[in-house]
């Protein structure tokens, strides 16, 4: 399995309105996406106000690769979030079940 750890930090003052993009849109959409086993959506603390996250467990490679295509370690984002996110990164690791 695959964990990708997807981070965004928005822009200044876009922080409600990424909120009920990421409440409304994101997490809906990644817990109901084939191939996804687990969605662990991070929500920000008072310390860091505009940073938001994903911890996904994918199934295997080709599950991630057929949602978001071969470029799969580039962050993407849903174009009606663009202009709300100031960074994003993303990081893939291989998932160990405890």
């Amino acid at each position: 399995m695959i964990m990708r750890i997807f981070q965004v930090t928005t822009r200044p003052g876009k922080e409600a309105e990424f909120a009920e993009f990421f409440h409304s849109t994101a997490i809906p959409l990644m817990k109901g996406t084939e191939g996804i086993v687990q969605v662990l959506p991070g929500a920000p603390r008072p310390d860091t106000p505009r940073d938001f996250s994903f911890v996904m467990i994918w199934r295997d490679l080709d599950a991630l690769k057929a949602f978001v295509g071969e470029d799969y370690q580039s962050p993407h984002i849903d174009p009606a979030e663009a202009e709300l996110v100031e960074s994003r990164t993303i990081r893939h690791y291989s998932f160990v079940a405890g």
